[in-house]
């Protein structure tokens, strides 16, 4: 248990990179540039750690013992962050990077005794509500509850295909990125998805 913990407070800790912005301590131009530095540290450590053998006391608490063999849950975790912030503005970005950060390790502690193919009830529904109040500062109350529906949803159900769980790290903050700018078109607030666009 206190490995999970520890695994939960470092998940937390992302919220540090779009909250830099929130505070007004970094532009978004200069978020992306850590976004960026952050997939490139992840990608150099994951091949040594896969293809080189390397053994490091933090992979052991950061991976789980289906990860050993496969991009580890920490390196998705990064690039599904990564990539919403590189591909949208802070709008639609931050709320699904805080989904991810904040929603999804108290989602973890919640169902962390048992290992399930869909969540409990109360766990989803606690899920829903800590994203409708992380991202209802950012949007549109329409595109908030699209985004925290889709974040609630990638949490809840872990696909598996040929034996490979889909892990929700990666796929928490590409729903609900994707859920929220749908939205936002649908609003007639559209925010173009364009990696160039600085926000």
């Amino acid at each position: 248990m206190a490995d999970e913990v520890a695994r939960r407070l470092v998940h937390a800790s992302g919220a540090v990179v779009p909250l830099l912005w929130v505070g007004n301590l970094l532009a978004w131009s200069e978020v992306r540039l850590v976004l960026v530095g952050g997939i490139a540290v992840t990608l150099v450590l994951e091949a040594l750690r896969l293809l080189a053998g390397l053994e490091w006391v933090v992979f052991d608490k950061l991976t789980r013992a289906y990860e050993q063999d496969n991009l580890a849950g920490y390196a998705l975790y990064v690039i599904g962050g990564s990539l919403v912030g590189l591909v949208f503005g802070p709008q639609v970005a931050v709320p699904a990077m805080l989904m991810l950060t904040v929603g999804d390790p108290i989602s973890g502690l919640l169902g962390s005794d048992e290992l399930r193919t869909i969540k409990r009830p109360h766990v989803l529904v606690t899920m829903f509500a800590v994203c409708t109040a992380l991202a209802y500062p950012f949007l549109p109350f329409a595109a908030v509850v699209a985004a925290a529906t889709a974040a609630t949803v990638a949490d809840g159900i872990k696909p598996v295909i040929r034996g490979y769980v889909i892990d929700d790290n990666l796929t928490i903050p590409v729903v609900a990125s994707l859920a929220a700018y749908l939205a936002l078109v649908g609003l007639g607030e559209v925010e173009a998805p364009v990696a160039l666009v600085l926000g």
